[in-house]
């Protein structure tokens, strides 16, 4: 297990330095005047000058790669004071360093992650295994029709309608806000609790349909009916044989929706006006902010390598077969 866990480590390193490279030529090596962005309108040529020697843009392209690389794991210097490791440069749009952006709105996309990860696996999976055990009965039936209505939604879709309903119509809560878990786990809750039931609700019924499906598929396994043959009780086969072959191919899932969130719900924060990564993607995006860019795209790909190692021990760790391969 170690050594595969090295293995996806060595991995994940090599794909992060690729995508910091691509990233680095995609912007700063590319058509567009980098100095002018960070310029802004009606920019004297001499102040465009000065701009390109404060960020080193006169130097070489490999001279500049290595001071962006670099800067990441040491840190940098800029005119305006140092920036310390993990160094992703300073906001044209703020000048504010983007790490320090970052990590001001990384907590409220978090909350949201996790709030709507132990929402949507709780029941999605709790619904799935229930009806995979009443195959046929009218609890199979209405938890699979409400699931394929439910995975028919979007979230900007449902979320404008909760909105109307819960906040503006009836005044039974107030719009979403993030309030830190460490300084009231109440407030945290309740001022995120609209935007995690309806981005649980969507992933609810996509994993009530996977779990039910995948659980029927091992119970038709050899080992699993072998297992029945022998006398064992259904409900010790399906816990005991069929439950750890279905999570095989939820775990993948799981990894992949995780990775998503982390990497910034865009349309969650947009529909419930929150500001967290996504909502600073767009933000980047609009304002031609090419640090800020660059800067979430290198957090998101971090987070994402490091889900999908984690997914991989976990997957290693189900199925044997994976790590000795």
């Amino acid at each position: 297990m170690l050594q595969f866990i090295i293995r996806r480590l060595l991995g994940a390193a090599l794909t992060l330095f690729l995508i910091g490279a691509v990233t680095f030529f995609l912007f700063v090596a590319g058509p567009s005047d980098y100095a002018s962005l960070a310029c802004g309108k009606d920019c004297s040529p001499t102040r465009i000058g000065e701009i390109r020697e404060a960020l080193g843009l006169n130097l070489p392209i490999a001279s500049q790669f290595w001071q962006f690389m670099s800067g990441i794991v040491m840190g940098r210097d800029f005119p305006t004071g140092h920036c310390d490791a993990p160094c992703l440069g300073v906001s044209f749009y703020s000048g504010d360093l983007v790490w320090d952006t970052i990590m001001d709105r990384f907590p409220l996309t978090l909350s949201l992650t996790i709030g709507g990860l132990a929402i949507f696996l709780i029941v999605g999976l709790g619904t799935g295994l229930l009806a995979a055990w009443k195959r046929g009965t009218a609890v199979d039936k209405i938890a699979s029709s409400t699931s394929m209505v439910l995975s028919s939604f979007q979230i900007y879709f449902l979320g404008p309608i909760v909105l109307t309903i819960f906040v503006y119509s009836t005044g039974w809560m107030e719009n979403p806000t993030y309030v830190p878990f460490t300084e009231d786990p109440v407030g945290w809750l309740v001022g995120l609790s609209l935007p995690m039931i309806v981005m649980a609700t969507i992933f609810t019924a996509q994993y009530t349909r996977m779990a039910r499906s995948s659980m029927i598929e091992q119970l038709q396994e050899e080992h699993v009916r072998t297992a029945s043959a022998k006398g064992l009780s259904q409900k010790y086969v399906f816990f005991r044989y069929a439950w750890r072959g279905s999570l095989i191919p939820i775990v993948t899932i799981v990894g992949i929706d995780i990775s998503a969130l982390l990497g910034g719900g865009v349309v969650t924060e947009i529909t419930f006006s929150l500001q967290g990564i996504g909502r600073l993607a767009v933000d980047g995006a609009v304002n031609k902010d090419l640090p800020l860019t660059m800067g979430v795209m290198l957090f998101g790909a971090f987070f994402i390598l490091l889900v999908n190692i984690l997914t991989d021990i976990v997957y290693a760790y189900i199925d044997p077969r994976v790590r000795l391969s």
